[in-house]
């Protein structure tokens, strides 16, 4: 996998769905060291295994502080209402 920078916020995939394109952003900073190829044939990983074999990339972080920027689990239920 060759190595590509992302910053925070920055585009650096789309997910394609029935009725849309969406755009996936870098939550932080860094250089992606790898990429869930497995994700090509089986997309649907994504959703059935979010936080386990679902993942898309790992980014090797260059600015540790951005993750005080992020959303803990519990601050994101609140957000969305859950």
């Amino acid at each position: 996998v060759a190595k590509k920078s992302v910053a925070a916020g920055e585009a650096f995939a789309t997910i394609e769905a029935v009725k849309a394109v969406s755009d996936v952003y870098a939550p932080v900073s860094g250089e992606i060291i790898e990429v869930n190829e497995a994700l090509r044939t089986a997309p649907d990983i994504v959703n059935n295994d979010p936080y386990g074999d679902g993942w898309m990339v790992k980014i090797k972080m260059s600015n540790r502080s951005e993750l005080d920027n992020l959303l803990s689990p519990q601050d994101y239920k609140d957000l969305i209402g859950e």
